[in-house]
This record gives structure tokens, C-alpha cells and sequence, in this order.
């Protein structure tokens, strides 16, 4: 078993009128391309989990997310492919959406925690019950979080430095990508070391705690947050579907409404508002999920 065979993500220009306008070129990492079930951001973030799963002989996984969570969906694929059980804690009560039959289909057993119960994941008490439950499997934050999910986001600048020769860019000025535990975000802050700066769209609510995650992981520089959470998680508005459907005729990358979609919009908006400087180099991180398409469109 070898964690680290990954697929290159392609970094391909993105041609849009607003980013014309403003002289400002976009180029975007293609996460979404990697795997078929890891794909995007999630098989960075789950590598260093599951290597340190390995070394303690754990014979488990279990993590926690929502009914369309793009993180389980990888969890539970790469159990399967790894050997490792899985186990889902769910926010809310059980409902019926095909990424909840994939996890089921995958193996993965799925508890639901109700909102108060699922509001509790951050008391330190918190997984005792599940420890008890499932003993010596390896806990996973949501959404991967953590230092040793952010450690795992290294790779992606990797990725994108090894292909600036062939987009014909020497150099790239910042970074811009959806945030939802600001986990990938934090890994890119380290990566960097304060070479370049990573623009994170926060695409949940002020009360998940985004900023206090990255700053426990990487302290208050090198990262800019800006809201883009249109109202709440999750929370998809005519706007955003016509600006997504809009998008993909133009150049034909593929976005979701929970993330994708709602960072290149609050780029659109940033760009429009003179945020970057005409002559402006940008990378773009598509963090995958699409398989939460199927649950709204």
C-alpha cells in the first residue's frame, strides 16, 4: 500500500470576461481530476491520517460531516481501498441522499448525531463515547482538520510549481481557494512560508471557526479570509447557480455550490473591486466535490 501515488492535477489557464477586463490572469489546479472517488482537496488532507492509522495497527477510521460531506465520501473510499472499516458521525437526523447511499454502499457505518449532538464535536470530551465504541481507531477531525490534514496540503504546491513552465509563468502572486475548516488553507500558509500570500473565500458561517483553526495551525499571517458564505452553509442562492451555470459555458471547469463555486464568485467580486493589481498571477484551487452536485442539481 503506497499513500503517496497520486495523480499530477492539471493547472490549466481560466478564461473568463471579468478576469479579461481587470488584467488580471487566473490559472486553476485542477484537484478534481486526481482520483475518482479522492479527489480534490481530500486525499491531501486524509494521506498523513491514514500513514499514521497505519503505524498504530488501527483497524478503523471515523470521522464526522453532514449528508452531502465530500470528506466522508473520500473517507469512506479510502477505507475501502486501504482496508480500513469506517465509521460516520452525520450532523442532523438520518435522511436518504446518494452521498449517504455511497458511504452505505462503501462500508462505512453511520451514526447520526442530531444538531445539538453534532454541535458538541469541539467538547473535550467529545469522542470518549466513540473511543469506547470503537476501540483503537483512529479519529479524524471534521473535514480532515488538524495538523496532520495540513501537513498533507504541501503536495499541492508541489503540483502547481511543477507546471509553471508550461502555462509560461515564472512566478504566481497569490493563491485563492474556498475554506471550510481552513485546514488545506493552513497547509499552504506552511508550505509557503511567507512567500506567497493564500486568499481563503470562507464559505461557512463566522461560528464554525475558520480563523481560529488556521491561527492555532499557522498563527495570523501569510492568509487573508474573506466571507463568502452567502448567507449560511451550504446556503445556495439563484445567484450563485446562475453565476456557477454561467461559468462552466464560458470555460468549461466544472464547480459545486458549497465551495467551488462560491470562492470563484467571491474572486469575481474581489477582481471587480480592484482587490489585485492588473498584471496579477493567480492560482485557483478547485477542491473538488462534485459528487455533492447530485444532492441540489
Amino acid at each position: 500500500m503506497i499513500f503517496d501515488e497520486l495523480a499530477q492535477a492539471p493547472l490549466q489557464p481560466l478564461h473568463l470576461p471579468w478576469l479579461e477586463t481587470a488584467g488580471v490572469a487566473c490559472a486553476v489546479l485542477r484537484l478534481d481530476l486526481i482520483d475518482p472517488l479522492l479527489s480534490g482537496n481530500k486525499w491531501f488532507k486524509l494521506q498523513h491520517h491514514l500513514l499514521a492509522a497505519r503505524r498504530q495497527g488501527a483497524a478503523g477510521l471515523i470521522s464526522l460531516g453532514g449528508n452531502h460531506s465530500n470528506h466522508l465520501h473520500a473517507l469512506a473510499a479510502a477505507g475501502k481501498r486501504f482496508g480500513f472499516a469506517t465509521a460516520g458521525l452525520l450532523r442532523g437526523h438520518e435522511q436518504d441522499t446518494p452521498t449517504v447511499r455511497d458511504l452505505k454502499a462503501m462500508g462505512m457505518q453511520l451514526h447520526w448525531l442530531g444538531f445539538a449532538g453534532y454541535r458538541a464535536r469541539h467538547a473535550v470530551d467529545f469522542w470518549a463515547p466513540w473511543q469506547a465504541r470503537y476501540p483503537g481507531w483512529h479519529c479524524i477531525a471534521e473535514g480532515g482538520g488538524g495538523l496532520e490534514g495540513a501537513r498533507g496540503c504541501a503536495a499541492i504546491i508541489e503540483q502547481c510549481r511543477a507546471q509553471l513552465a508550461a502555462l509560461g509563468w515564472e512566478d504566481y502572486h497569490a493563491w485563492w481557494l474556498a475554506a471550510g475548516t481552513g485546514t488545506t488553507l493552513a497547509g499552504l500558509v506552511l508550505a509557503e512560508a511567507g512567500a506567497h500570500p493564500v486568499h481563503g473565500a470562507v464559505a461557512v458561517p463566522a461560528d464554525h471557526g475558520v480563523e481560529q483553526n488556521v491561527t492555532a495551525l499557522v498563527g495570523a499571517h501569510g492568509y487573508h479570509l474573506h466571507d463568502a458564505a452567502r448567507g449560511g452553509f451550504a446556503h445556495i442562492d439563484s445567484e450563485l447557480l446562475a453565476f456557477i451555470e454561467q461559468t462552466e459555458r464560458q470555460c468549461g471547469v466544472p464547480l459545486e455550490a458549497v465551495y467551488t463555486g462560491k470562492a470563484l464568485l467571491a474572486l469575481r467580486d474581489q477582481v471587480q473591486a480592484g482587490r489585485f493589481a492588473r498584471g496579477s498571477r493567480l492560482v485557483f484551487v478547485h477542491t473538488g466535490g462534485l459528487q455533492g452536485r447530485r444532492g441540489y442539481l
